[in-house]
């Protein structure tokens, strides 16, 4: 069972471009996952993170436990997690 404090959100606005773009390409494109992002382009299925992240729709969080990095809806996420 995961707890509050395993979870960090991470404000996207306060990753460099680069990191930003690399983690959102990695998303769209993970196997094995059920992300929704597999109609469009992958520069399509980017923008649309992009510009889900920048509506506060999506949100970056680092799970603490695994050291993993996702994206996910930003209403699954308690809100005294969110930045």
């Amino acid at each position: 069972m995961q707890n509050d404090e395993d979870m960090l959100v991470i404000p996207h606005k306060e990753l460099s471009v680069e990191a930003l773009c690399g983690l959102i390409e990695e998303f769209v494109t993970r196997d094995g996952t059920d992300s929704g992002y597999t109609r469009g382009s992958r520069a399509e299925n980017v923008a649309m993170v992009r510009r889900q992240l920048d509506a506060g729709q999506a949100l970056i969080v680092f799970d603490n436990r695994t050291q993993t990095c996702n994206i996910v809806p930003a209403d699954s996420v308690p809100a005294p997690n969110r930045a």
